[in-house]
């Protein structure tokens, strides 16, 4: 296969990647890793490598948005970033002394709970309760409805903190934004609403990758001839499938297609992991 074909195909690839990831907001990494892996036979560390560039890419396009809407709590945001880059630098450090095929079958694990939680409803909470912590470290927000400025607390700050460490570890492990992992954090533990769960998280997984990315660009793993085509697809992707939703009343039956394509994919994964075939 020549430079120029694979160049096409990863592009392609990395494009229905980016169009998926947008689509249910959990970013193109947990599809594109799989294609580079799967069907290219791309040594997994260059795929997570290439994918944490795309990772950032998509992140400091969306994140502007959502921050100069005033939806984005920042400085919560920034708060938690320290337990996800902590965990991020564990994690990259971590994957490249363990077994590729061990990382593939966490892949696959960490996919299937992505496609469970793709397919959950999104419940708009708002909790007026706080904690200690969160009126110590003021990271109690507003943000802007049609009905006028909402108000909310947050719960629960050491969950959250040690859940975004984890976080951080599988962002690392696995070259993904783990926006499942942070959306479960902020929405499901410390309890603040969805849609600024889901911002706020889109503007951490940049900052998370970028330390992910130096441990890799130290070892040799970003290659910037198969970074370029992913990063630029997945981007172009990303853009489709923000205007398909714009135009698009429900996009459950969107979800319900990524959760049948990843779930195969996690399987793909799983079986070859476990006969270290990758």
């Amino acid at each position: 296969m020549s430079v120029l074909v694979l160049t096409v195909i990863v592009l392609v690839g990395s494009y229905f990647a980016g169009l998926l990831g947008s689509l249910t907001g959990l970013g193109g990494g947990v599809v594109i890793i799989p294609l580079l892996t799967l069907l290219l036979g791309v040594n997994i560390h260059y795929a997570i490598g290439a994918s944490l560039i795309s990772v950032i890419a998509t992140s400091s396009g969306s994140a502007a948005a959502y921050v100069k809407e005033g939806i984005t709590n920042i400085r919560l945001g920034m708060f938690l970033e320290i337990a996800t880059t902590v965990g991020a630098l564990a994690g990259a450090m971590l994957a490249l002394h363990i077994q590729t095929s061990v990382i593939a079958v966490i892949f696959g694990v960490i996919l299937i709970f992505s496609a469970i939680m793709s397919l959950k409803p999104k419940v708009e909470h708002i909790d007026k309760h706080d904690d200690t912590w969160a009126q110590k470290l003021k990271l109690n927000g507003t943000y802007p409805t049609s009905a006028g400025v909402v108000q909310y607390g947050v719960r629960h700050v050491g969950g959250g903190f040690l859940m975004m460490l984890f976080a951080g570890v599988i962002s690392g492990l696995l070259g993904i934004g783990s926006g499942a992992l942070k959306v479960v954090a902020m929405d499901g533990i410390m309890r603040i609403p969805f849609k600024v769960s889901t911002t706020t998280s889109n503007f951490m997984i940049g900052v998370t990758a970028a330390a992910s990315a130096v441990v890799y660009l130290q070892r040799g793993y970003i290659d910037p001839g198969l970074s370029m085509p992913v990063v630029l697809g997945v981007l172009l992707g990303a853009l489709t499938g923000s205007k398909i939703l714009v135009h698009t009343s429900s996009s459950q039956w969107l979800r319900w297609v990524f959760a049948v394509i990843v779930t195969f994919l996690a399987v793909q994964m799983i079986y070859n992991g476990l006969n270290h075939k990758i």
